[in-house]
C-alpha cells in the first residue's frame, strides 16, 4: 500500500547504452544513420508496392504493413535515445514513459501478427496453389489485418493499464536506453504478481502461438515442396519463402535470445544490446532482405526508375 508520505515519481531517467561519454557521438552518429535508413528503406517498400500494379497481391499487401510497422516501431524509441545522447539529457516524463510502453508493445505485436498472417498466405500458394485465390481473397485479408490490430490493441492496452496502477516511488533510473516494461516493474515499490501473470499469458498467445504455427505452416511447405518433380519448382518455391523465413528467424531469434536465454549475471547490458537489435537492426535489414532477394522487388525497382528516366528525358 502506498504510504501517504511517499511521493510519485514524475519523471524517469534512462541510463542509455552502456558506452562511455567518448563514444556517444561516434554511437549517435551511427544510430541516426541506421534509424534514417530504416525509414527510407521501408517507405520506399510502401512506395514500390503502391506504384507497382503487379505487387498489389495479399503477400504484398501484408509486406506493406509490415514496412509501415517496422518504421513506426524504431520511431517509438529512437528518437528519444539520440535526442539523450546528443543533448546529455537522460529525463522521460511518467507520461511519455507510459506512452512509449504502450507503442512500443502495441508495435511489435502487431509485427508478429503480421508475420503469421505472411507465413499463412505463402502456406495456401505453395499448398492449395489453385485455390489460392479464392482463399486468400480481399475481404480475409482485411480480416486478418484487423485482428491484428484489435488483438495488439488489446494486449498493449491490457498491460499499460496495469502498469499504471503500480507505485513508482523514490528510485526513478532505468537501466534502458527506453521505458522496458521489465525493467519498470523492477523499479516498482509495488506488487508486480498480476503484471509478471499477464505477461506469460498474453505472452504465450502473441508470440509463442503465432511462432508455433509458423514452425507448422513451413513444415507443411517443405514437406510440399520435396514432392515437386523439378528442381526448378523448388527453387522458386524456396524464393518465394527465403525472404519471409529470414525475417522471422531474426524477429524471434531476438526474442528468444533476449526472454529464454536471460543473462547469468545482474548486468542490464545484453538486454540494452538486444533491444537495439530488435528496435533499430532488424527494421533497417528488413527492406534490404526484400528487396536484394525478391526478383518482384527488383524488377518493381527498375521499372520505376526506367518510368522516371523516360519522363526526364522527354522533358
Amino acid at each position: 500500500m502506498r504510504s501517504s508520505n511517499q511521493t510519485s515519481v514524475t519523471e524517469f531517467l534512462l541510463l542509455g547504452l552502456p558506452i562511455s561519454l567518448e563514444q556517444q557521438g561516434i554511437y549517435c552518429a551511427l544510430f541516426l544513420s541506421m534509424y534514417l535508413t530504416t525509414v527510407l528503406g521501408n517507405l520506399t517498400i510502401i512506395l514500390l508496392i503502391k506504384l507497382d500494379s503487379h505487387l498489389h497481391t495479399p503477400m504484398y499487401f501484408f509486406l506493406s504493413l509490415l514496412a509501415l510497422t517496422d518504421v513506426s516501431f524504431s520511431s517509438v524509441t529512437a528518437p528519444k535515445m539520440l535526442m539523450n545522447m546528443q543533448t546529455q539529457s537522460q529525463s522521460i516524463s511518467y507520461a511519455g514513459c507510459i506512452s512509449q510502453v504502450y507503442f512500443f508493445l502495441f508495435f511489435g505485436d502487431i509485427e508478429s501478427f503480421l508475420l503469421t498472417s505472411m507465413a499463412y498466405d505463402r502456406y495456401v500458394a505453395i499448398c492449395h496453389p489453385l485455390h489460392y485465390p479464392t482463399i486468400m481473397n480481399q475481404n480475409l485479408c482485411f480480416l486478418l489485418v484487423v485482428v491484428s490490430l484489435v488483438l495488439s490493441f488489446a494486449s498493449a492496452l491490457l498491460h499499460t493499464l496495469l502498469l499504471v496502477r503500480l507505485s513508482f516511488c523514490g528510485e526513478n533510473t532505468l537501466p534502458h536506453f527506453f521505458c522496458d516494461l521489465s525493467a519498470l516493474l523492477k523499479l516498482s515499490s509495488s506488487d508486480t504478481t498480476i503484471n509478471e501473470l499477464v505477461i506469460l499469458t498474453v505472452g504465450v498467445v502473441v508470440i509463442t502461438f503465432p511462432f508455433i504455427y509458423i514452425l507448422v505452416s513451413y513444415g507443411y511447405i517443405g514437406s510440399t515442396i520435396l514432392r515437386f518433380p523439378s528442381t526448378k519448382g523448388i527453387f522458386k518455391a524456396l524464393s518465394t519463402c527465403s525472404s519471409h523465413l529470414s525475417v522471422v528467424s531474426l524477429y524471434y531469434g531476438a526474442i528468444i535470445g533476449l526472454y529464454f536465454f536471460p543473462s547469468l549475471s545482474d548486468s542490464n547490458d545484453k538486454d540494452v544490446i538486444v533491444a537495439i537489435f530488435y528496435t533499430l537492426v532488424i527494421p533497417m535489414l528488413n527492406p534490404f532482405i526484400y528487396s536484394l532477394r525478391n526478383r518482384d522487388m527488383k524488377e518493381a525497382l527498375k521499372n520505376i526508375l526506367n518510368r522516371r528516366a523516360f519522363s526526364l528525358n522527354v522533358h
